[in-house]
């Protein structure tokens, strides 16, 4: 068995800036690791995996190395990034370095995108794969959604006894189903044979165009839309349903979102990274976590769904709530940040409020998922988390509401609905 993890590349993950400027955004810490870690660990427990594939463009940089060394020695499997040429869409790249993800004889492979967080149920879906179709067959993880947030996914209409894919729409314009896709698949190295098809017709149609320069655009595949609308009827594809979470990661909001949902998790899978009240520690309400070099005074109060990163200071009478803090930030005493990410370096004078505005999903609808909102709505900025970009100073005593703060910036009074350059 291997794995690939699609990563994407910097032209993306624009929706999740000013944070993706300073950190690609596969290595965002979510819940205390890297977004993408919680993809390697669940990789890394299936027995049998004897390699896992990071894909995407970004330029190879010191951060991804460093960050790939300590991956291999944490979880003793072999960790490779490859690196496209261009953005060559989710299933350009896996026919680009097929030869990559065959070598050492393959039998299967996991292909699970980065911005999505999950309960990662791939051994379930193996075992499904062994029940349900043959060994050649291809699963996509799906679960539920409701009917209007539907159309914003892949929408897969299978047979209800074989869970057989029959229809596949992405993104349809119509109510189609309710099953969505995951973006996490099982794949076997029979499917490099239908994303060729695909490629040999992308190229006819080049040839057929005049005077194109599109010798590149052939290798553009997009596995949903080429790939799985043609495979769907066909027996080969079929769909494990989960009933385990899972959300998308497209917005920094969807982050914090993100970063609740594997703190809920951890109780089960990783109580060590949890922090307990204990005499003389801060107070803890609900699922925090605390990275170990975090200076945290006794009379702060933290939680639920929040997480403190690296060197970070927090004074005295101090109130953080559903908020990610970088690492090096510094909490001045009796400041309160709601809904909110602190970058790096950044710094909150005393008695300062800094409130974002949070975007969950409908807590009273189990199938709801986060809107992947706009920035704007009726040229106003739509009221969401707010962002401080790295090295950002607020003042004390001042309020920052649902507010974007680019990097290196010195405020120097309050803000509300603002994108602050």
């Amino acid at each position: 068995l291997k794995a690939v993890i699609l990563i994407g590349g910097p032209q993306k993950g624009t929706r999740f800036r000013p944070l993706s400027f300073e950190v690609p955004k596969p290595l965002f810490p979510v819940a205390g690791v890297p977004m993408v870690q919680h993809h390697i660990e669940a990789c890394a427990k299936v027995p049998g995996m004897k390699e896992i594939l990071l894909m995407g463009f970004y330029q190879p940089n010191e951060a991804l190395s460093r960050f790939l060394v300590s991956a291999q020695q944490e979880f003793k499997v072999p960790i490779r990034y490859l690196q496209e040429y261009a953005a060559l869409g989710t299933g350009g790249g896996i026919y680009h370095f097929r030869d990559q993800i065959l070598s050492g004889g393959a039998e299967a492979f996991f292909v699970l995108n980065a911005d999505v967080c999950s309960e990662f149920p791939l051994q379930e879906m193996l075992e499904f794969r062994q029940q349900h179709g043959d060994m050649h067959s291809f699963v996509i993880l799906g679960t539920t959604a409701n009917r209007t947030q539907a159309l914003n996914y892949g929408c897969i209409v299978a047979n209800a006894d074989t869970q057989e894919v029959q229809h596949y729409v992405e993104k349809p314009s119509t109510f189609v189903s309710e099953i969505i896709n995951c973006g996490i698949y099982l794949f076997t190295p029979a499917i490099f044979q239908h994303i060729g098809e695909v490629f040999q017709r992308n190229q006819q149609e080049l040839e057929l165009e005049e005077n194109s320069n599109g010798w590149q655009r052939a290798e553009v595949i997009r596995l949903e839309q080429d790939v799985f609308t043609a495979l769907a009827g066909s027996g080969k594809l079929y769909v494990y349903k989960t009933d385990g979470f899972w959300s998308q990661i497209k917005s920094a909001g969807s982050a914090i979102y993100a970063s609740r949902l594997y703190l809920n998790q951890y109780s089960k899978s990783h109580p060590e990274r949890l922090a307990q009240n204990k005499p003389g520690g801060p107070v803890i309400r609900g699922n925090v976590y605390i990275h170990p070099t975090a200076s945290i005074d006794s009379t702060a109060v933290l939680g639920p769904n929040v997480s403190i990163g690296e060197g970070v200071t927090v004074g005295a009478g101090v109130r953080v709530r559903e908020s990610i803090v970088l690492h090096g930030a510094s909490l001045h005493d009796h400041t309160c940040v709601l809904n909110t990410i602190v970058g790096w370096d950044s710094t909150i004078g005393r008695w300062a409020r800094v409130e974002g505005t949070p975007s969950d999903p409908n807590p009273n609808d189990p199938y709801a998922k986060i809107d992947s909102e706009t920035l704007f709505r009726d040229g106003r900025l739509t009221p969401s988390i707010t962002i401080l970009g790295c090295s950002v100073t607020i003042p004390a005593e001042v309020v920052i509401l649902n507010s974007i703060v680019l990097p290196h910036k010195e405020l120097s009074r309050s803000y509300k609905n603002q994108i602050i350059l």
